[in-house]
Parts: structure tokens; C-alpha cells; sequence
């Protein structure tokens, strides 16, 4: 009984030996592979499909395939327009801010000074807090009856009486991009200061041995340096800027009139609000094509030209 035991065990260990690596680190990571490829590949491919569909909730039995129509639709749509042009605006807006914001701030921290250690950590506070929540805290400050922001207008005098910055298009915009900008800003900063804190310091001292100051400091040290993780944080404040849906939903709501309509604010309107999963479902792969393009644009603008060369 015993003899068999061990001859099956040393056969098993044989067998085992058979089996390469590569082959035995397939079949143990195949389940974490499958789990990918059923929540993330299979929403994927669905809702690309689904694109070319009809499919309204509300006439299901109209389902059918029509190819790139709905496509074709959102392209002669004047929503599509109107949307965009909000989309990029507030995409421009907020990232040029993020990034000038954050490059400023995360010199500021690369520098020693005193409490340097808590500044670093209240700057990660925003990033921390949740977006609805975010939404809701600039909501109250820009409460047309007891926001802070006008209770502290009209205290320094700069504003005769409270006013709505919800309700006015112009200003609705902006107070959105500035309550994307405080939520955006901390993971900016973080990415570019770690990136300020691998440059050599024998780089600075070799252009101070050159007569250089401050500014061509920065201009040949410091920013072809930071040229690879700025394009990291154009990509990601991009997309985070396109996708915005919490801070709109709890602020505006798209309001008023379509001032602050952006693509995925019009997306979950076909989606949710008509029912339209066909069209919904496209109105998404156009946005992600457009952020797609955006990112392709940076790589051009930044490595095409080779301007910044480390």
C-alpha cells in the first residue's frame, strides 16, 4: 500500500515536472483572466454592438441592427454640437488649470520649509474626498441664499447682494470647472512632484556652474525633466475632465439649458432618460474616440516635434 502511495506521489511529481512555467503561470493566473474577460471584455464588446442596434426600452420589439446609423445620427445631431463645444471648453479649461496649478504647487512642495510635511498631506485631502460629496460641498458654497462664496462677497464688499452661480450659464460653467479643478488638482500634483524628486542635483549644480539661473534652470532642467510625466497627467486630467458626470449631476444637472451639457452628461441623458441604449451606447464609443484623439494629440504636440528631449 505504501509502495503505491510513493509510486503515485513520484509520478505525480514527474508528471509535474512535465509542465513549463510559462504553462503553469497560465493556468494558474487563467481564472483572474477569465474574470477580466467577463467584467470588463464582455461589457465591451456588448455595448460596442449594442451601438449598432435600435434598441429603445420603450419599443423593444423594434430591436434591429442598423449599423452605423445611430452614428451617422449623433454626427447630424445639433445636441452632439452643443455638447461638444461644452465638452471641450470645460476639458480646455480644466486642464490648463490642473497643470499650471499643479506645476506651480508641486515646486512649492519640492522646496524645504517648515511644516512641508502637513502641507504635502492637506493637499491630498481634496482627491480623498468622494465626488458626490465633492458636489455637495460646493453646492452649499454656491447656494444662492446661504453659500459661502456670496457671504463672503458681500462681506469684503465685492458683491452688492447674493446671486445664483448655479442658474447664470456663464458662471455655472465656471463654478463646475472650479469645483473639477479642487477635486483634479491633488493627483496632478502628486505625479509631478515625484517626478521633480528624481532629477538629479547634479544637473542644477552643473548649470549653476554655467551661469544659469533660475528661469533657464526650469526651462533646461527642470521642464524637459517633467516632459514624460506631464504627458501623464495632460492624458489623465483629459480624461477625468471629459468624463465628469457627479459634480453635474448634483450641481447642475446639465442646467441651465444646456450650458453645462457635456457628451457624458448627454450619454446618460439618451441612455437613462429616453431609453435609447442603442443610441446611448454610441453617443459613449464617440466620446471615447474623441478622448482617444485628444491623447494622440498630446503624444504629437509633446514627442513629434521633439522639443523635449532629456
Amino acid at each position: 500500500m505504501s509502495h503505491r502511495c510513493r509510486g503515485g506521489v513520484v509520478s505525480a511529481r514527474a508528471s509535474g515536472r512535465k509542465l513549463s512555467e510559462p504553462s503553469l503561470a497560465f493556468l494558474l493566473n487563467a481564472p483572474a483572466l477569465l474574470a477580466i474577460i467577463l467584467l470588463v471584455g464582455y461589457p465591451i464588446v456588448y455595448s460596442a454592438w449594442l451601438s449598432l442596434h435600435h434598441y429603445n426600452l420603450k419599443r423593444p420589439r423594434l430591436f434591429r441592427f442598423v449599423g452605423l446609423e445611430n452614428y451617422v445620427g449623433i454626427l447630424g445631431s445639433e445636441e452632439f454640437w452643443t455638447a461638444l463645444q461644452v465638452t471641450l471648453l470645460f476639458t480646455a479649461l480644466g486642464v490648463a488649470i490642473v497643470v499650471v496649478l499643479a506645476t506651480l504647487i508641486a515646486l512649492l512642495l519640492n522646496e524645504p520649509f517648515p511644516t512641508r510635511g502637513l502641507v504635502r498631506t492637506l493637499v491630498l485631502i481634496p482627491w480623498a474626498i468622494p465626488p458626490v460629496v465633492n458636489g455637495l460641498m460646493w453646492q452649499w458654497i454656491y447656494d444662492a441664499k446661504v453659500g459661502a462664496l456670496n457671504g463672503l462677497l458681500v462681506s469684503l464688499g465685492l458683491l452688492a447682494g447674493y446671486r445664483g452661480w448655479l442658474s447664470d450659464p456663464t458662471s455655472a460653467l465656471l463654478a463646475l470647472v472650479t469645483a473639477h479643478v479642487w477635486n483634479a488638482l491633488p493627483l496632478a500634483v502628486i505625479l509631478l512632484l515625484a517626478a521633480l524628486q528624481t532629477i538629479p542635483a547634479e544637473l542644477y549644480d552643473a548649470g549653476r556652474v554655467d551661469g544659469s539661473g533660475g528661469w533657464r534652470l526650469f526651462r533646461h532642467v527642470t521642464l524637459p525633466w517633467l516632459a514624460q510625466p506631464l504627458l501623464v497627467v495632460l492624458i489623465l486630467q483629459t480624461m477625468l475632465a471629459v468624463r465628469v458626470f457627479d459634480l453635474i449631476y448634483v450641481l447642475t444637472a446639465g442646467g441651465p439649458g444646456t450650458a453645462t451639457t457635456t457628451l457624458v452628461w448627454q450619454t446618460y441623458l439618451t441612455t437613462f432618460d429616453s431609453l435609447d441604449f442603442g443610441l446611448g451606447n454610441a453617443y459613449a464609443y464617440t466620446v471615447s474616440l474623441i478622448t482617444l484623439g485628444l491623447a494622440l494629440v498630446y503624444f504629437y504636440l509633446l514627442y513629434g516635434r521633439g522639443e523635449f528631449e532629456v
